[in-house]
């Protein structure tokens, strides 16, 4: 039961982030440098934690309602304070800079955490959990993630057929525009498909790409009634910074790995060099394992607190959060991680 704990360490974020704004002036931007500042020295400072799991322990821990709860009880949370940022910048007592920091902070905690947690839910069976990680991706204007992830992703990663995958040679702006772009792209001609084949019209409420469209139109009215449009700069811009940072980490987890190509329009399975591997302690913690990567596209059914680091995996020279910094200078991006790359 003790080993959930260290998986909590996110709960601090939110009441930092109220803090931090009680403080005013710089202090907003406070949170964030604690994320992309202080999560790398953090693993510094740490050894890594290559963790190998026996069935018996797997099945164990697969049980535990405890690890659940975590990912549930984060939902309430950002709820709350999304909703209380909205409200705070409405208030128009934010000078720039705070309404700037705030964004940030919240941002990088909706972002780096929440859309996190909303993975590890939309791979789940019950509507229970879909529905929660469904809550989780509106509030940062993203809930097509949910389609685009679970059905194009896991599918064609690491071909050119998915745009979440970071080609060789790539730098992260550039992968910003064409994954998002072709993620949009995605989930409409996933919605096409699915849709063809049950005789529905794309043009239906069956159609979820529209579902998200209504959501989000409804979410937005709500922000603007409670706070006006200083709180919908507010949601729209810390929705924008958990967006660029998932797509900051998609970028780190498949840069340059590609499946070879067995047949024309034919890919080799989906193996654990086909993702980037971290086994770095903290961040870790705080990403509820996600870097643990390779593991989960073999088995994305896996909770997170049984995934393993896998061996045969390229291995990261840092955590996540060292690496999106990393990712911010392409020059130095390429040098440290091209030559890590399988020969063509």
């Amino acid at each position: 039961m003790l080993g959930v704990v260290p998986y909590t360490i996110s709960f601090l974020l939110p009441p930092l982030v109220v803090t931090a704004t009680g403080l005013g002036g710089w202090w907003t931007w406070l949170p964030a440098l604690i994320l992309y500042l202080g999560l790398p020295l953090a693993d510094a400072l740490t050894h890594p934690d290559p963790v190998h799991h026996s069935a018996t322990e797997a099945t164990r821990l697969a049980g535990e309602r405890a690890y659940r709860l975590v990912t549930w009880l984060w939902v309430p949370v950002q709820t709350a304070l999304v909703i209380w940022a909205v409200w705070r910048a409405g208030t128009g007592t934010l000078s720039a800079v705070e309404l700037a920091g705030l964004m940030l902070s919240v941002g990088s905690v909706t972002g780096g955490i929440g859309i996190t947690y909303a993975h590890e839910l939309v791979h789940r069976t019950s509507r229970f959990e879909l529905a929660l990680g469904d809550v989780l991706l509106a509030l940062v204007s993203f809930p097509q993630f949910a389609v685009e992830h679970v059905h194009s992703h896991h599918r064609h990663v690491g071909t050119p057929l998915d745009p979440a995958s970071a080609r060789r040679g790539e730098n992260l702006y550039r992968f910003l525009v064409r994954s998002l772009l072709g993620g949009a792209g995605a989930v409409w001609r996933i919605e096409a498909e699915r849709l063809a084949r049950r005789g529905a019209p794309l043009w239906s409420p069956g159609n979820r790409a529209l579902r998200y469209l209504a959501t989000m139109a409804v979410v937005y009215a709500a922000v603007w009634g409670l706070a006006g449009p200083t709180g919908l700069l507010l949601f729209l811009g810390q929705s924008a910074v958990a967006i660029v940072l998932v797509q900051g980490i998609n970028y780190v987890e498949h840069y340059g790995l590609e499946r070879r190509e067995v047949a024309p329009g034919r890919y080799e399975r989906v193996a654990a060099c086909h993702s980037w591997d971290s086994s770095h302690r903290v961040t870790n913690w705080l990403l509820i394992n996600l870097a643990r990567h390779a593991d989960h596209h073999l088995a994305a059914g896996k909770r997170f607190q049984t995934l393993d680091t896998t061996d045969a995996a390229p291995q990261l020279p840092a955590g996540y959060a060292t690496m999106i910094l990393v990712a911010l200078v392409p020059p130095l991006w390429h040098r440290l991680i091209d030559p890590r790359l399988p020969a063509d």
